[in-house]
């Protein structure tokens, strides 16, 4: 089957929207309200600052990817850099993904298989942005 950017990038779209399911559960997950109640205010909120850093991000990425692939997928200088910016944002989430000390959590069938889902995404959404980049 042979798939165009264009609709690569579309579907890289739903997979990075999807990557929210995953944001939204981890607070409850990993108990954040008793995890993160010794630290200091600030850093609480700076915690969660940065978390919403990081799912606007997703959710900018996803939009655009969603209702711009055409455009993305033209190769123009511009659409090169959205795209260099996204295949860094998850290229590095996914080279991070062997460091981060996940086990302990992954306690049923379904968080293990949620955890090796989002590798997948990790990587697919890594790739197609660099075929975008380099194409």
């Amino acid at each position: 089957m042979n798939i165009s950017l264009g609709s690569a990038l579309f579907l890289a779209g739903f997979g990075q929207l999807s990557v929210l399911v995953a944001s939204a559960i981890v607070p409850s997950q990993l108990n954040w309200k008793s995890s993160l109640a010794s630290l200091p205010l600030l850093m609480r909120q700076l915690f969660w600052i940065y978390g919403a850093y990081v799912v606007l991000s997703i959710v900018s990425l996803g939009v655009i990817c969603l209702t711009q692939s055409g455009e993305l997928a033209t190769g123009t200088p511009l659409a090169r850099a959205v795209c260099m910016y996204g295949a860094a944002f998850w290229g590095i989430r996914l080279s991070l993904q062997r460091f981060i000390s996940v086990e302990p959590f992954l306690t049923t069938w379904w968080l293990r298989g949620g955890y090796h889902l989002l590798t997948v995404l990790f990587t697919c959404n890594t790739l197609v942005y660099l075929w975008a980049v380099f194409h």
